[in-house]
């Protein structure tokens, strides 16, 4: 059940332009980002369920090298424990928004033409981001620095670019980055997926979390809720 309804997020994706503002959904300042854990219980709060609904809290995330820390309201659910979504009630049959935290270790060069095409990026955080401010088919905004905790990392929108026909793509699928070398797990089905990438630096190895909104007509009030969870997520150094 969880791998069906992950997969089936990996092929939505969530948040408009226009809802994310200049920087992903920075502009949506109304919602106030949940508290995070106090430092000295970041490592002590409970363990992120790996799947089904979730209580309102905090919880720790070990989904790369440094765990994180991240606090959701009620109403989201997890799956396979690298991801949580919330459905727009306005919208039963139709996915909402997602807070994803799944590897991306490959990047195709080409979004659109992307079988043969998955690269391995280096485990840096600007291989990363070089690898997807420079693919073929989508449109990034300039990445900015951030800090997400104890550690730095950049932020950018990522886009589909003019008037792509996704279903003339490789498989029908999108392709933004995968797990695999040879299969695609995270691509957009339509041009109206948006979504705001951070991508952490970990002492050389990378964070890449980012939130989606995977269509236009989504209750605002659900994105800037989307946007207040993805800006809870901090990183705690034992150091």
């Amino acid at each position: 059940m969880s791998v069906l309804l992950r997969r089936a997020i990996a092929s939505a994706s969530i948040l408009s332009l226009g809802l994310l503002g200049p920087v992903g959904l920075s502009a949506c300042t109304t919602a106030e980002a949940p508290s995070p854990a106090p430092t000295t219980e970041a490592r002590t709060v409970a363990p992120l369920p790996e799947s089904g609904d979730i209580d309102a809290g905090t919880y720790l995330v070990t989904s790369f090298t440094e765990p994180f820390a991240i606090t959701v309201p009620d109403g989201w659910l997890t799956a396979d424990g690298d991801g949580l979504a919330k459905d727009d009630p306005d919208h039963p049959d139709e996915g909402a928004v997602f807070v994803g935290f799944w590897p991306a270790k490959y990047v195709p060069t080409d979004a659109c033409a992307w079988q043969g095409a998955l690269v391995e990026v280096d485990p840096s955080a600007e291989a990363f981001v070089d690898a997807m401010t420079a693919q073929t088919s989508t449109a990034s905004t300039p990445p900015v620095e951030v800090a997400v905790g104890d550690y730095s990392g950049f932020e950018f929108d990522h886009s589909v670019e003019g008037d792509v026909d996704i279903t003339a793509c490789d498989r029908g699928k999108f392709c933004i980055h995968s797990e695999f070398s040879n299969e695609c797990s995270r691509w957009y089905s339509t041009q109206n997926e948006r979504e705001t990438y951070r991508v952490v630096d970990l002492n050389g190895q990378r964070a890449v979390i980012w939130v989606v909104q995977f269509h236009e007509s989504i209750n605002p009030e659900l994105t800037r809720e989307a946007r207040a969870v993805f800006d809870s997520i901090v990183f705690k150094s034992d150091k």
